[in-house]
């Protein structure tokens, strides 16, 4: 069984934090849309999907990316000048920041790790 992990996570701009592929991209208004999209791209294979079937050769994508946490959660709130986001999952950090790329680019930052 694979370990739960809580996940720190603070984005500086969620108003341009966006992916590099519009149509896979988190496009959403504030950081409660932002933690339904993180909680859904965990939770489903929805986006791994999407974006697998963009991919040259989709039959050749490794499986294991679309592995999902149907117990994933996460949630988000303003804080200071940035959004800070908590994300609970049993997911690979490799997934999880596959995911996060996809949605919204490399403007996140992973502020802490630690057992769930």
């Amino acid at each position: 069984m694979a370990m739960r992990s809580h996940y720190y996570l603070s984005i500086a701009d969620l108003a341009h934090a966006r992916g590099p592929v519009a149509v896979l991209s988190y496009d959403g208004a504030g950081p409660n849309d932002l933690a339904a999209a993180v909680q859904n791209a965990m939770r489903t294979t929805d986006l791994f999907e999407r974006w697998r079937a963009m991919q040259e050769e989709p039959d050749d994508v490794d499986p294991s990316l679309g592995l999902v946490d149907p117990q994933a959660s996460a949630s988000a709130r303003v804080s200071d000048l940035r959004t800070d986001m908590d994300l609970i999952t049993d997911l690979p950090m490799s997934i999880v920041r596959h995911r996060l790329d996809l949605l919204i680019g490399h403007s996140w930052q992973l502020r802490d790790m630690r057992k769930a």
